[in-house]
């Protein structure tokens, strides 16, 4: 497993996660992953099979191709790629019949999003840190829970830190859910400085042994200025005690906002290096070719993805996996 190959297997996952075969869990995931996007398909992938049937590829059938990949949330930018992308290829490869495209449009969908494609990063010093960003309400605390979770039942020791010292509630909800895993948490009261908090996190996980450190901030303040400020101010204090750079600074976006998550990367992304993006939600919204908008126009890795609330359903993204559930296609 991703933690075990760096640190050893200290402590054996419970016995019911141990003799579940690989096999199965994948095999679930992906059927997860198909009934989320379910509704992503019907306004995707029914309307492409709608207009592509029994039809000559000409310059209309591309414009409309276009219209269906916009209102799939892949955005202007990004639909008229695909669209260029799929014209080239049918010039180049002599494709006349429409029905052809659909094939086509998968594998630019594949390439597009493995262009930068990576994963969580393997661990490599004690402790692996990564610092969770995000608007309130995009899911930032539960992708810590799962995230925490995934850890723990790797071996790993897991410390978590409350530093979203702002939001009425937040630090008691993330209390609850380390309560709940049975992980450990750095807390201070409510409106303390998150900066001080990452400090206390930092030299905690170091004394205490963590393997892990799991850092929450918050999603906003007054204004966007004042919490951007906020939030490079975290991060400048754990690279410091940390000594080197974070192992992640994760993005977590809610799918459901649709065009809107551009924004915030776009933001979130001047005030502290991201080094990727989980993403949520992804089984509420009919336009997952958010999907495709973040990976081209932000030029970031999708790197977790949910699609459902149990704590196995945020998972590795896969963009080969991904397209394929999308498209209704059955596991290799």
């Amino acid at each position: 497993m991703f933690w075990k190959r760096m640190f050893g297997d200290k402590s054996a996952p419970p016995k019911e996660q141990a003799e579940q075969p690989k096999e199965s869990k994948e095999s679930g995931f992906f059927k997860r992953l198909m009934g989320g996007l379910e509704k992503t398909k019907k306004q995707l992938v029914s309307k492409v099979e709608q207009i592509t049937t029994g039809r000559k590829i000409d310059e209309a059938l591309f414009e409309e191709l276009e219209e269906v990949l916009i209102e799939a949330d892949c955005g202007v930018t990004t639909a008229m790629y695909l669209v260029d992308q799929l014209r080239e290829r049918a010039k180049e490869e002599g494709i006349v019949e429409a029905e052809q495209l659909r094939e086509l449009l998968m594998e630019e969908m594949v390439a597009l999003l493995e262009e930068n494609a990576a994963p969580l990063r393997t661990p490599g010093e004690k402790p692996y840190v990564i610092m969770v960003v995000g608007v309130n309400g995009a899911g930032k605390t539960t992708t810590i829970a799962k995230l925490a979770y995934r850890f723990k039942q790797e071996g790993a020791k897991v410390l978590l830190a409350a530093g979203d010292t702002f939001r009425a509630g937040a630090i008691e909800q993330l209390g609850v859910w380390a309560n709940r895993l049975g992980v450990e948490l750095i807390a201070h009261q409510e409106g303390s400085d998150p900066a001080a908090v990452a400090f206390d996190a930092i030299n905690a996980a170091k004394a205490r042994g963590s393997d892990v450190l799991i850092i929450d901030t918050a999603g906003r303040l007054q204004t966007k200025v004042n919490l951007m400020s906020e939030l490079a101010k975290v991060h400048r204090v754990v690279h410091r005690e940390l000594g080197r750079d974070l192992d992640e600074v994760l993005l977590v976006v809610d799918a459901t906002t649709g065009q809107n998550a551009l924004s915030q990367g776009k933001i979130f992304s001047e005030a502290v290096p991201l080094t990727g993006i989980a993403l949520t939600k992804l089984d509420g919204t009919a336009k997952g070719g958010i999907v495709l908008a973040l990976a081209n126009e932000l030029k970031l890795a999708v790197k977790l993805v949910g699609v459902g609330e149990h704590y196995e359903d945020l998972q590795d993204f896969h963009a080969r996996t991904f397209v394929r559930a999308l498209f209704g296609e059955e596991e290799n």
